[in-house]
């Protein structure tokens, strides 16, 4: 049998059948040709179903990426649920809610996102509400707890719908996170209860106009809401305060957004009664003060009676400073904290010289505005943490506490405040329309714990009468020592002002060199030579110096002289490779203008920056790292070195040491003078020569006096020094004959 004869025709309308001629029997077989047409239609009609089918699976998936922008794009959390309680889609919303990354919570129960105690009451729920035959939509929102991934929990709201597909049934739940919404309505209840409480309260705008107040406001003061709104606060105005009372009230408010303290107001029937009030600034989201909320409460009774008993008790009746009473209270706290800080006070005993005059002859009204006067400059020529006191007449005495920790320098401090209040004092006054002139006479008595209220009292009386047995309008100590030493170093500060101009400074020369001893350079060293004191030892007029700010002037001048040394030795080639370093202090570096100054200097005298070494101290340095860094930087530039001064004495680090553009360490003479003995001494040398080699720095010694010292640091990798065992600081001849002397001799020829 052929082929064709195995095919069966394909299935034909009767139209078809009846239209075909002649006519067959149903089971006779096609031409092939009619069937392979038939074939060909059949792949076309499919094709074109195909067709369809792949645009409507595009359109579908067109439209499920739709439905997934917009779910993400929708502020609420959404989640599509399945019958089983398992999360089909959640959108992005949801997954910031509840903290879980994106796609974890695919597959994820829906329960997980409840707390424990409450699943199965809700799986119940919505068990229940997928059973409903009909879609029903989302309704208004029940409160539940969420879980979010790390555990904790939060308040929210959750809608609940039902959706079909074909034969399967889901859920779709909308989350919101109502945290902020139940934080603002408790804060609102709270507020609501706050503003209606036993205090009066009145909220006005920022220009004072009152928006708002609270029954207790009008129980307190007799003005109801009508009356108080749209007025301001002056409605309560008492007269009583003056404009500069509510000054600085304002100016309270306005610097640190609160104020509070005693204040008089006026009731409506117009009795004058005592607040205690609490005004609080209410900024908006711009900063800008929007409201003002003053709280306040009755304390008329309390305050009238505590006031006038503490005044009477406490306070001087002309002048409203402490009295005697108040100062000895105060005066033991001010002891007794010195002894815990171990800083030095004073206590200052004033008395007027020309007092009892005025009163004998103008009588004692115009005493009392004299009082008043001085007592108003006493006020503002001392710290508001100091005490001023009246004892009566016209005696006062001032309590200055936290001074220094060493007696010298809180006398020093001490009798700058002493000055400054002999000055004050001295201005004239108007008494009654003409002018009088007052001096007064200061005791002045330390204290650092040691002595008792009573004590200090009368050694600072006793003080006061020294000085007025010294000719008045002056100060003295009490103790004889210490106005002694004081006295001392007024005159020596005086005459090291004028030292300088006389040319009483010299600069000296100590020589420093190297393994071979060759002298390498030199630091200069500074000497005043007074014309009756003789030779004053520098630790005895640096330190005064620097306290007095005498350093500047005198700091400037070594710098001078220094680069002109330097600018001479130029000229020698004996001396031209030499380097000297000069001692910067503290003030003269932290000038803002102290790069400019050295640069001015170098090249006024024309000598070479590279000759110039400048020695910083430790604690110069570490008191601004940063701007130390930059000053040195640009000094660097020039070609100008830098060696630290007295290393290992401080702070020393490799934390900021190795941020420093040095040079040079210099090891401290402390460490070496103990050499090669002292183990400890020995360990701290090796590890600065260790530092200074790692940092690629080099290393000099200072104070080296014995062979030994120089051996040890020399075995150790030290290979520069400076001390007694070569030289002394040396006037610049003196300098120039050492040269010669430590100069390499030729070798003298052999005779024949």
């Amino acid at each position: 049998m052929s082929r064709d004869t195995d095919i069966k025709p394909l299935p034909r309308s009767a139209d078809d059948e009846s239209a075909a001629a002649p006519s067959r029997s149903p089971l006779a077989p096609l031409p092939a040709g009619e069937l392979l047409h038939q074939l060909q239609m059949r792949q076309i009609e499919l094709d074109i179903e195909n067709e369809s089918l792949r645009e409507e699976v595009a359109a579908l998936r067109q439209s499920d990426a739709w439905v997934r922008l917009i779910l993400d794009a929708a502020p609420e959390g959404m989640l599509v649920v399945d019958e089983m309680g398992r999360i089909v889609r959640a959108n992005a919303s949801a997954e910031r809610i509840f903290g879980y990354a994106a796609g974890a919570m695919a597959r994820l129960d829906v329960e997980r996102l409840i707390p424990e105690r409450f699943r199965p009451g809700h799986r119940a729920h919505r068990e229940r509400f997928m059973e409903l035959p009909q879609s029903r939509a989302m309704g208004q929102g029940r409160e539940l707890r969420g879980l979010r991934c790390d555990g904790s929990e939060f308040p929210c709201e959750m809608g609940l719908a039902t959706m079909r597909s074909g034969e399967r049934a889901f859920a779709v739940v909308s989350v919101a996170d109502i945290t902020r919404r139940k934080l603002a309505e408790e804060e609102q209840r709270i507020a609501a209860i706050a503003f209606e409480s036993q205090s009066g309260i009145m909220v006005t705008d920022r220009n004072g106009l009152i928006l708002r107040v609270n029954r207790a406001f009008t129980r307190l003061t007799g003005y109801g809401a009508d009356e108080a709104i749209g007025q301001t606060p002056r409605l309560l105005s008492s007269g009583r305060h003056s404009q500069e009372f509510y000054r600085q009230m304002w100016a309270t408010l306005a610097d640190k957004g609160y104020w509070q303290g005693q204040i008089w107001n006026r009731r409506k029937n117009g009795r004058i009664y005592a607040e205690w009030m609490t005004i609080t600034a209410v900024r908006d989201d711009a900063g800008a003060i929007a409201h003002y909320v003053s709280a306040f409460s009755d304390i008329t009774e309390n305050a009238e009676a505590e006031a006038q008993i503490h005044r009477l008790a406490y306070y001087d009746a002309l002048t409203q400073l402490p009295n005697r009473l108040l100062l000895r209270d105060r005066l033991g706290q001010a002891l007794a904290a010195s002894a815990r800080s171990g800083l030095y006070g004073a206590l200052l005993f004033l008395d007027l010289d020309n007092f009892k005059t005025l009163n004998d002859t103008r009588g004692h009204d115009a005493g009392d505005q004299l009082l008043v006067d001085i007592t108003r400059r006493l006020l503002a020529a001392v710290r508001e943490s100091d005490t001023v006191a009246r004892l009566g007449g016209d005696e006062f005495v001032i309590i200055i506490e936290e001074l220094a920790d060493n007696a010298e320098t809180a006398a020093a401090l001490a009798e700058q405040v002493g000055d400054k209040l002999v000055t004050v004092i001295g201005q004239p006054s108007q008494i009654d329309g003409s002018e009088f002139h007052c001096t007064a006479s200061i005791g002045i008595g330390l204290f650092q714990g040691e002595a008792t209220a009573e004590e200090l009292l009368k050694q600072a009386d006793l003080a006061m009468y020294q000085a007025k047995t010294a000719g008045r309008n002056t100060l003295r100590f009490f103790d004889p020592a210490m106005q002694t030493r004081l006295d001392e170093r007024s005159a020596l500060e005086a005459e090291l002002r004028k030292a300088l101009g006389q040319g009483q400074l010299r600069l000296y020369f100590q020589p420093q060199v190297d393994a071979a001893g060759q002298v390498i350079g030199a630091e200069t060293l500074l000497r005043w030579i007074h014309p009756v004191r003789g030779m004053i030892s520098p630790e005895t007029f640096i330190p005064l110096a620097e306290e007095s700010g005498l350093i500047l002037p005198i700091g400037h001048w070594v710098l001078q002289t220094a680069c002109a040394q330097l600018k001479l030795w130029s000229a020698d080639p004996d001396t031209e490779d030499l380097v000297l370093a000069i001692n910067v202090s503290a003030r003269q570096f932290r000038q803002a203008d102290f790069v400019e100054q050295v640069v001015a200097v170098l090249h006024a005298s024309g000598a070479d920056p590279t000759r110039l070494k400048l020695e910083l101290t430790e604690s110069l340095v570490l008191d601004n790292v940063d701007a130390a860094i930059g000053k040195m930087r640009r000094l660097k530039q020039l070609g100008v070195s830098f060696s630290m001064d007295d290393f290992g004495t401080g702070y020393s680090s490799l934390a900021y040491l190795t941020k420093l553009p040095l040079d040079q360490l210099k090891i401290d003479r402390s460490f070496v003078f103990n050499l090669p003995d002292d183990i400890n001494d020995g360990i701290i040398a090796r590890t600065i020569i260790s530092m200074g080699r790692s940092l690629a720095l080099d290393v000099i010694a200072e104070g080296v006096e014995t062979a030994g010292q120089q051996e040890f640091l020399h075995s150790h990798g030290c290979h520069a020094y400076q001390g007694y065992l070569y030289s002394k600081a040396l006037q610049p001849g003196e300098f120039e004959g050492f040269l010669v002397a430590a100069r390499p001799q030729e070798p003298t020829a052999k005779p024949h």
